[in-house]
């Protein structure tokens, strides 16, 4: 008994071994087949693909199935936490939204009070960027309006974001703009809401560092910057970017403007007030230069 579940192992293992050798002999005949650089063997494996694959779609339906059934889950997965974020940003917008028409009242009422004039607004005319030097030492760009077109030295460029620059030599049909990052750049600007006055240094980064600081204790990573309209350059008020405090400890501006996608220029009109060179007339009339003699009292007789 035990001599014939022997001989029952031994042809089992006999016939596990002529098996492998049958299917070791075709996978490699099969590759060496594959690996013929021969035209009629060419014709042979593309007369086998095209009987064989079609045949094998059943095969490869259930895989496909499963793989778009993974694909869509994982889309919806996304697609809710889209959602999340959604809802967070609204919720986030409603209550700026509210702050905002607070503010705007408040503001109108004390306008109201103050019987305050308002200057009429800043009128604005747009160009195409021409060019964009790249150079290390100088960012700037050349713009398709010139003195043809009224531009004056000095005027404020914007993108539809935030300040680009200024104006900063004008020709008859061109203008050069050199940016907020160029390093000879110096703008001062206002940090809301604490109102603290700085002075933005372009050093030819998309992050100019804030010098200056009235009190650094009042500032905080996020802050609006806008122009202060000190010095004359800038009209008050122009959005410039948001305050971001850097590895080494120092505040530095994320610009609102976009200098990788810059194809249109804003140029901003304005006319910067006058320098005040004769202070005592804000006072009163000159008064002649002789001397007034005035008419004797009793206390002198």
């Amino acid at each position: 008994m035990a001599g014939h579940k022997g001989q029952d192992y031994d042809f089992g293992r006999s016939i596990r071994r002529v098996l492998f050798g049958l299917a070791f002999f075709f996978l490699l005949s099969t590759f060496l087949f594959w690996r013929i650089d021969n035209p009629r063997a060419e014709q042979m494996r593309i007369s086998i693909l095209d009987k064989v694959i079609p045949n094998m779609e059943w095969a490869m339906a259930p895989i496909t199935r499963v793989s778009q059934i993974v694909e869509d889950f994982q889309s919806y997965g996304r697609i809710y936490e889209q959602n999340q974020e959604l809802r967070r940003e609204l919720q986030q917008m409603k209550a700026w939204r509210e702050a905002a028409i607070q503010l705007e009242q408040e503001k109108a009422r004390l306008l109201d009070l103050n019987n305050l004039r308002l200057p009429p607004k800043l009128s604005i005319i747009s160009g195409v960027v021409l060019t964009d030097s790249g150079s290390p030492f100088r960012q700037s760009a050349l713009i398709n309006l010139g003195k043809r077109d009224g531009i004056v030295d000095g005027w404020a460029a914007m993108d539809g974001l935030g300040l680009l620059g200024r104006i900063s030599g004008v020709g008859e049909n061109s203008s050069r703009v050199v940016f907020l990052i160029d390093s000879n750049s110096r703008v001062p600007v206002t940090i809301k809401p604490s109102n603290q006055k700085a002075i933005l240094s372009g050093d030819n980064t998309l992050l100019p560092v804030l010098d200056f600081i009235e009190n650094t204790d009042l500032v905080q990573p996020g802050d609006r910057i806008v122009t202060s309209g000190d010095g004359g350059v800038f009209p008050p008020d122009l959005l410039v970017g948001q305050a971001v405090l850097t590895s080494d400890n120092r505040f530095r501006t994320r610009l609102s403007a976009d200098y990788k996608r810059l194809e249109f220029m804003r140029i901003v009109r304005h006319s910067p007030g006058l320098p005040i060179t004769d202070p005592d007339r804000l006072v009163g009339p000159a008064l002649p230069s002789e001397t007034i003699a005035f008419p004797a009292t009793d206390a002198n007789r």
